[in-house]
């Protein structure tokens, strides 16, 4: 079996129009273009296609998500909502969220697709998978999109498995750069989910994320964020890997790992803060698939989520897919050197702190 690849060529077409990187353009701002761009996600998939890794990926085919599927997680309000702008161009279908024509044919395509690969990894048609999606999906809410996300595609493919396809412990792990708040959401009263978000603290929604958040009635315990202080390196990502991370899965021993896979976490992002690297972003795929290995026979899932500056994020998302599929393609990230040598990239004593006060959570995990 392979590792298996989700990608359509319509989730480049979703159009977030001109902006000054998430703020509407107007005077005093010049018109420019906003951050959730076609860009960074197709360089990954040209870096692919050139390096030859795509053609050893086993091709899953998208399909739109149904009504149904959507309201596993969202109000029918918000689906009619957005079904009715799909022949518009708006500024926010939500907050800072722009739509173009046709967005919301595309995000079904986008949530489809991430069922389409959850079903792929369940029924062991592939060892584990990669959804390549646009628009991305962990911070839409119930009720209203939000930071450039439509449906929750993630939380959506989730609740498909815990209700259609007989599995009752799924654990989430989150490392986009900023707080997993829509998956949060969909899972916080519900002990059939284990949700976990690294992220930068407060840098979005500056809400939320915080320790304290750690769920409610059944779900309490079970909800657990480790919002990492800007400029946070490998060694903090890997630290809290090594001691939250890892722990708490060896001890909810789901069925199913799903990854909400964002990059801007990695150095360079223009609006994440923090360092991580392509190297960074493969040991952490590598202590994933060995626990995995051990609780639920290997299954991951992939979706993803951000990442902002198209020179990096390729090199970061070949890095994580390559090592998914257990190939070496002979890639050298040209930016590994450079970022990897960042003063800092070593665990902090304020980084260890934070980390400190996180595993104190994982008693709360029965």
């Amino acid at each position: 079996m392979k590792t298996g690849i989700v990608f359509h060529e319509l989730y480049l077409w979703h159009d977030t129009g001109n902006h000054a990187d998430y703020v509407p353009y107007g005077f005093p701002v010049e018109p420019f273009q906003h951050s959730e761009n076609p860009d960074a996600k197709r360089r990954i998939k040209n870096l692919m296609e050139v390096s030859g890794l795509y053609e050893k990926l086993f091709q899953i085919t998208p399909r739109k998500a149904t009504k149904d599927e959507i309201l596993l997680f969202h109000t029918e309000d918000h689906f009619e909502h957005i079904k009715s702008l799909n022949n518009s161009i708006t500024i926010d279908a939500g907050i800072t969220t722009p739509t173009g024509i046709g967005s919301f044919d595309i995000a079904l395509l986008s949530a489809g697709g991430v069922i389409e690969a959850i079903d792929h990894v369940i029924e062991e048609k592939v060892n584990n998978a990669y959804a390549l999606v646009r628009p991305p999906g962990h911070h839409a809410m119930p009720n209203k999109a939000m930071g450039f996300c439509i449906f929750g595609n993630a939380a959506i493919a989730g609740k498909h498995a815990l209700k259609n396809k007989d599995l009752h412990k799924i654990a989430f792990i989150d490392w986009d750069v900023h707080h997993g708040n829509g998956t949060q959401a969909a899972f916080y009263n519900d002990s059939n989910a284990l949700t976990i978000s690294i992220h930068q603290d407060r840098n979005f929604p500056t809400n939320s994320g915080l320790v304290s958040e750690n769920g409610e009635e059944k779900g309490a315990g079970y909800n657990i964020n480790i919002p990492l202080p800007p400029g946070s390196g490998v060694g903090a990502y890997e630290a809290a890997f090594d001691r939250v991370v890892i722990p708490a899965i060896e001890k909810y021993k789901p069925e199913l790992i799903i990854v909400p896979s964002g990059f801007d976490g990695g150095a360079g992002d223009p609006i994440g803060r923090q360092m991580m690297t392509g190297e960074g972003f493969k040991s952490l795929t590598e202590k994933l698939m060995k626990i995995a290995d051990e609780v639920c026979n290997g299954k991951i899932l992939m979706t993803h989520e951000g990442g902002y500056s198209p020179a990096t994020v390729p090199f970061f998302a070949h890095s994580v897919i390559e090592t998914l599929a257990k190939e070496n393609m002979g890639i050298v990230d040209p930016f590994q050197k450079i970022i990897g040598n960042l003063g800092q990239q070593e665990l902090q004593p304020h980084q260890d702190i934070l980390i400190k006060e996180v595993e104190k959570l994982l008693k709360n995990i029965k």
